[in-house]
């Protein structure tokens, strides 16, 4: 959706917002992210009012690693319901993975025995998609999805594990080359989301968008269908997310706490997240975006997305 989007609260659009000071802030948003080679999808709700403002919010995009939220949801669901044992200890093969980026069991070179409920700290804090897999081992992709549709979670589809995830054309070139891979990325799209990278298809690939995103926090952080307990350990698990690169240096201060999980796969650059601050506002974030730019390493992508996001934000509170 383009434009400021409504509130859960009365369906207020822009012009209430402040008429025209809003919809510049956006027309100014959308050229720095034009400017910066982003294609940026942003929902920001405050949790308390439900007044949200956001760009290109209901556009569905490739998750990556966003997806490990949802199976974590599901997983500490099963434990609840006593299907799992978070104690239950798995013997998980090294990932030996040598390629940048990849974390924790991932590039492990001998196999490991961890339980249920360290694979969860692994796969959402460290994004950790050996361990991921780990867990959709025990909770496959159709079950995951079944259970967020038990939970009243509607738009965040569940496809493929994480193996499927990081298969990707990165993998196949030498480091001095991996800009080729991110220039078939941003190529080989079509109008209707399709690719030729399965990953970034938006019909096979696991998918969501801003809003989706935002509603999975808004029921973590404020009472749904979620049980009380599940949702207190998904928040203690996102907010010790070690990955803190991209908004965190914009929303984590003395005033404030951030709790969030990153999802990076080729030129798609994602966070979602919730910022408390200490005067008891608290507003759920989502940004998923496209860089245009064929580079894997681009710190600037990466501010770029946090100053947007904290305009929005700011603008939220002032109201």
């Amino acid at each position: 959706m383009n434009g400021a989007t409504g509130g859960t609260h009365g369906g207020m659009y822009g012009g209430v917002y402040g008429g025209t000071s809003t919809e510049a802030l956006l027309r100014d948003i959308r050229g720095q992210l034009s400017d910066g080679g982003l294609r940026g999808c942003f929902l920001v709700r405050d949790l308390h009012t439900g007044d949200e403002l956001g760009i290109e919010a209901d556009t569905h995009l490739p998750s990556a690693s966003l997806v490990k939220v949802p199976l974590a949801l599901a997983t500490v669901e099963r434990i609840r319901r006593g299907e799992l044992d978070g104690a239950t200890m798995l013997e998980v093969q090294p990932g030996r993975i040598t390629t940048p980026g990849p974390t924790g069991l991932s590039r492990f070179r001998h196999p490991a025995r961890i339980a249920v409920d360290d694979l969860l700290y692994l796969s959402v804090c460290l994004s950790d998609g050996m361990a991921a897999d780990a867990l959709f081992e025990l909770t496959p992709p159709a079950h995951v999805s079944a259970i967020l549709q038990e939970l009243g979670i509607r738009g965040i589809t569940v496809r493929n594990n994480t193996g499927k995830l990081s298969d990707t054309p990165a993998e196949r070139f030498d480091a001095d080359e991996v800009h080729l891979a991110h220039a078939l990325a941003i190529d080989a799209g079509t109008s209707g989301r399709g690719h030729r990278v399965p990953q970034l298809d938006t019909t096979r690939a696991n998918t969501g968008s801003a809003r989706t995103y935002v509603d999975l926090l808004q029921a973590l952080w404020t009472p749904s269908k979620i049980h009380p307990d599940v949702a207190e350990r998904l928040r203690g698990l996102m907010a010790h997310n070690v990955l803190r690169h991209r908004l965190t240096p914009d929303f984590s201060s003395d005033a404030s706490t951030w709790s969030s999980k990153t999802g990076t796969l080729l030129n798609l650059r994602h966070e979602i997240g919730v910022v408390e601050h200490s005067d008891g506002q608290t507003f759920a974030i989502a940004v998923l975006t496209e860089s245009l730019v064929p580079a894997s390493v681009q710190p600037g992508a990466d501010a770029l997305m946090a100053q947007a996001a904290r305009s929005l934000r700011d603008h939220l509170r002032q109201l």
